[in-house]
């Protein structure tokens, strides 16, 4: 999938959070930025169904 959580899903809704935290664990170990709607759709999944989702990274050297 080459779209961020703003732009589009999986079509499994069950993968959901396993999407957004690995997108968020990439985003945290290459330092890449995230711009205001990315933003904004990782915020309603961390804060709504996600919130038990664990997000595990090592910073890449």
């Amino acid at each position: 999938m080459n779209q961020d959580p703003a732009e589009g899903l999986p079509p499994a809704t069950d993968q959901y959070c396993r999407y957004t935290g690995e997108w968020i664990g990439t985003k945290l170990r290459w330092g890449l930025a995230v711009d205001k709607l990315e933003c904004d759709a990782l915020k309603t999944f961390a804060d709504g169904p996600c919130e038990e989702t664990v997000i595990d990274h090592q910073p890449a050297q």
